[in-house]
C-alpha cells in the first residue's frame, strides 16, 4: 500500500489531511504552521512521490529531526523510524539518491546553510588534532563525492568542455579556488576558457554574451549565491551549456545544469572545505587534456617556452 508523502505526513504528525480547499482554511493555522515548519529546513530535497507506510515514517523522522539526520548512522535512523537499514536505503534511492549516504549528504548541506555560521562551530565541537581531523574529514569528504557521481557524469561534462566555442568558470568567494584553478590550467592547455571570481557587473559582462556552443561552469557549495543561479539561468536561456559543481543535488542551480557534479564540502571549522571540489576539477581537466592531446601539448610547450621568455622561475 502506498502513499502521497506529503499527505501521509500530515496525518502521521497530527495535521489533517482535507482535500476540500474551502475547509482547508477553516483549519487551525497553527497545524498548517506544524507541518511547514517541520518540513521548512528540507526545502526541495525529498520529492512530492509516494511512499510505502515504511518509507513515511523514514521521512518523517528526517523531517522531524534536522540534526539526527544530518549526522546519524543508518541504524539509528532505522531504530527511530521503526525499519531496518534496508528499507532506509531504499527509501532514500525512491527519493531519487543513490543510497542512504548520497541523501545524508544533502541533509547535512541543508542542514548547515539552515544555521548560523558560528552555530557551525558549536556543531563541529573541539578538534583533537585540526590537521589530523581536517585530512580524515575530507578523506571522508572524498569518498562521498567518488560515490555521487558515475563515470559517465564526470565524461558528460569534459565532452562539453572539449567541444566548447568558449568556457566560463565562475567561483566566487572559498569557492573561487577550485575555479580559479580550472580557468589557469585549462588556459595552460590552451582551451578558450576564462575565470569570472567577482559577481556584480563582472558576472553580468563576463556571461551576458553566453549563447550555443559556449559553457558556464559554477562551483557553488554551502549558500547558493543568488547573482551566480540568476546569471547561470540567463546563460541557459540563452541556450549556452551549464555545468554545475555544487553540494546540493536539488535546488535552483541543479535544476538548471545540463550536467550536475555533486561534492561533499562540509569543514571541520566555520568554512566549508573545498578538497573534494578541487580534486573533482582535476580529473576533469586531465579528461580534457585527453580529449584533445596534441592542441594541449602544443599549448603546454608555448607556455613553458614563455616561462623562459618572461624569466618567471629562478630554476
Amino acid at each position: 500500500m502506498q502513499f502521497n508523502l506529503q499527505s501521509d505526513l500530515r496525518y502521521r504528525t497530527g495535521i489533517p489531511v482535507n482535500t476540500n480547499a474551502a475547509e482547508v482554511e477553516a483549519e487551525s493555522p497553527g497545524q498548517d504552521s506544524a507541518w511547514d515548519s517541520s518540513m521548512a529546513w528540507l526545502g526541495d530535497s525529498l520529492p512530492d512521490v509516494p511512499l510505502t507506510k515504511a518509507q513515511s515514517r523514514v521521512v518523517e523522522v528526517i523531517a522531524r529531526n534536522p540534526q539526527l539526520s544530518s549526522y546519524a548512522d543508518i541504524a539509528e535512523i532505522a531504530k527511530r523510524a521503526d525499519v531496518n537499514s534496508s528499507t532506509v536505503v531504499r527509501a532514500a534511492q525512491h527519493l531519487g539518491y543513490r543510497g542512504w549516504p548520497d541523501l545524508q549528504r544533502e541533509l547535512r548541506s541543508k542542514y548547515l546553510v539552515m544555521i548560523s555560521t558560528e552555530d557551525t562551530l558549536t556543531e563541529h565541537g573541539e578538534h583533537r588534532s585540526p590537521l589530523h581531523d581536517a585530512l580524515n574529514h575530507d578523506i571522508d569528504n572524498l569518498r562521498l563525492t567518488l560515490e555521487s557521481n558515475t563515470a559517465g557524469d564526470a565524461e558528460a561534462a569534459i565532452a562539453a568542455m572539449a567541444a566548447a566555442r568558449s568556457i566560463t568558470v565562475v567561483g566566487i568567494g572559498s569557492f573561487a579556488g577550485p575555479a580559479s584553478v580550472m580557468a589557469h590550467l585549462g588556459s595552460t592547455m590552451g582551451y578558450p576558457i576564462s575565470l569570472e571570481n567577482r559577481g556584480g557587473v563582472h558576472l553580468a559582462s563576463s556571461t551576458n554574451s553566453l549563447g550555443p556552443g559556449d559553457v558556464l561552469v559554477v562551483i557553488n557549495m554551502w549558500r547558493s549565491v543568488r547573482q551566480i543561479i540568476v546569471a547561470a539561468e540567463a546563460a541557459k536561456q540563452a541556450g549556452a551549456t551549464v555545468i554545475a559543481i555544487s553540494d546540493m543535488r536539488r535546488g535552483r542551480l541543479a535544476a538548471v545544469a545540463d550536467h550536475l557534479l555533486v561534492v561533499a564540502s562540509e569543514g571541520i571549522s566555520f568554512f566549508q572545505s573545498v578538497t573534494a571540489a578541487n580534486s573533482l576539477v582535476y580529473g576533469l581537466l586531465a579528461g580534457m587534456e585527453a580529449a584533445h592531446p596534441e592542441r594541449s601539448r602544443a599549448a603546454i610547450r608555448r607556455t613553458q617556452q614563455l616561462w623562459k621568455d618572461l624569466d618567471i622561475y629562478l630554476d
